[in-house]
């Protein structure tokens, strides 16, 4: 759409919004005392009781909306391609550096492009396609410096093949929410999706090394932290604005994750942000900018 009065504004900045509280996850899981893999189902565990009190809430207005209460495959998939997201991703940082399988897993706009140019046909204007190079290249500035200048073993290869591939169903599920969307309300979509992940996520959080139970009381705050910013502030949000939005736009716009995490862990940890960073990051907003202006 070419028109800045018809491009829904509030549901681009909504996506932005949702893109900042994911970009706490690594911060929480850094703060938690259990397995990440722990933390992963944690966050799931938590907040889908909430989730369902609000789409139980919310149930007269999806009748009246039109909206579909069952459950379908649309549902189950969404929840399994996430949980392998997260299943992949933390299992390549046994093998691959933090920051390598951070960025690999943020390439999850090249193969939504490739999807839909190779299954829908669909023809993306230039601007978008350089914002998106452009923002991607961001990325690569943003969280590179450290992926360097961290140690890799014989298994990096195979870590970082893993963290691709997060990056694979990171995509399938962005589009999975993309079409549910359009037929369930975002309270039944994440109650669902964020239920089955939770289910899929258990036996491997349980076999994972590492600590599946918090320590204590004040060890728990991290999880509730993963679980309201993160899956109810972050990817509900996220949820909603997928409806409003192309999943391409969606995806390139979510990009945002990493330069947040960067902000945060300069904050809270007193990482040190290199010019090379600094630069990584006024790219990557650029990026995002002229692939909105192209969407």
């Amino acid at each position: 759409m070419n028109s800045t009065k018809t491009f829904p504004t509030s549901a681009f900045f909504a996506l932005l919004l949702g893109g900042v509280a994911i970009g706490f996850a690594g911060i929480f899981m850094r703060l938690s005392d259990v397995s990440p893999l722990a933390s992963a189902f944690w966050r799931m565990a938590l907040a889908a009781p909430f989730l369902w009190v609000w789409a139980f809430a919310v149930s007269k207005q999806d009748g009246e909306a039109d909206k579909r209460t069952d459950f379908t495959l649309a549902l189950a998939l969404a929840g399994v391609y996430f949980a392998a997201d997260m299943g992949l991703w933390h299992l390549s940082l046994h093998y691959t550096t933090v920051s390598n399988a951070t960025l690999l897993s943020n390439f999850a706009p090249i193969f939504i492009a490739l999807w839909m140019w190779l299954a829908h046909k669909v023809k993306f204007a230039r601007i978008f396609i350089v914002g998106m190079v452009i923002a991607l290249v961001g990325a690569v500035m943003l969280v590179g410096p450290n992926a360097a200048d961290e140690g890799g073993g014989s298994g990096k290869l195979l870590g970082d093949g893993l963290g691709l591939a997060s990056a694979v169903f990171y995509a399938a599920y962005q589009l999975m929410i993309k079409d549910a969307r359009g037929q369930y309300s975002t309270a039944r979509l994440m109650a669902w999706s964020t239920t089955i992940t939770g289910l899929a996520l258990l036996p491997f959080a349980l076999l994972s090394p590492g600590a599946f139970w918090p320590a204590s009381a004040a060890a728990w705050l991290p999880l509730l932290g993963l679980a309201f910013v993160a899956q109810i502030g972050g990817q509900t949000v996220i949820a909603y604005a997928f409806a409003h939005l192309p999943a391409s736009l969606s995806s390139v716009s979510l990009l945002i994750q990493p330069l947040t995490a960067t902000i945060a862990a300069w904050i809270i940890f007193q990482e040190v942000i290199g010019p090379v960073q600094m630069a990584g990051g006024v790219l990557l907003l650029w990026g995002i900018y002229l692939s909105k202006r192209g969407s």
